[in-house]
């Protein structure tokens, strides 16, 4: 099964394993670099149809033999199949439903947040992603799934969803993003949640 852009980092086996689904090429790159840091093992795909191909949900598509993945990590918004779609899917699907969903976005808007939420996302990440969101999310998901083979969800505490966050659109755009140069990695480390409640409206 060709995945095209597919890659995957060499890791053991007792190691987070994620997918992270993003069509710009250097936010696959950032997200990639922050889970590595943190002792994941990555393995990313440009889309949400190429995402489901991966995990056998697309028509057709058998998937790969024996594959766990403990983590989902996408883009909100993407050609094809957004990753809004893509995380319904997931949580329709008997085999994947309970590997947490996170998405992605560099629009700050509460609606589409909430939306998010109730469909069963995990949590929703304001970009650029910083190394505090990754290594929080890593620590929820292992708290959840500690000494068991497979995930079961634990009960989160939907940070984002909290009293005076900002529903404006952020400043960014997708585009602005897509720009930037992965040397971001090395600014300010302030998790999103915090800069989504102290962004300006």
């Amino acid at each position: 099964m060709a995945l095209g852009d597919l890659s995957s980092s060499s890791s053991a086996s007792s190691e987070l394993h994620v997918l992270a689904v993003d069509d710009s090429f250097v936010d696959r790159k950032v997200i990639e670099r922050l889970l590595k840091i943190s002792a994941c093992k990555v393995t990313t795909v440009e889309s949400g149809t190429r995402a489901l191909q991966y995990l056998g949900l697309d028509k057709g598509s058998s998937g790969l033999k024996d594959l766990k993945v403990n983590l989902i990590v996408t883009d909100y918004s993407m050609p094809g199949l957004t990753g809004y779609e893509l995380l319904k899917k997931i949580k329709e699907s008997s085999a994947f439903r309970e590997i947490p969903v996170v998405i992605m976005s560099s629009e700050n808007i509460q609606p589409r947040i909430e939306q998010c939420m109730i469909e069963g996302a995990e949590d929703f990440l304001l970009k650029p992603v910083k190394l505090a969101d990754v290594k929080r999310i890593k620590e929820l998901i292992m708290r959840g799934g500690e000494a068991k083979e497979g995930f079961t969800k634990s009960p989160s505490p939907k940070r984002i969803l909290q009293n005076n966050i900002d529903s404006s659109p952020s400043s960014s755009s997708s585009s602005t993003s897509s720009s930037q140069d992965v040397s971001y990695l090395d600014d300010d480390d302030t998790p999103s949640s915090k800069r989504m409640k102290l962004e300006p409206s």
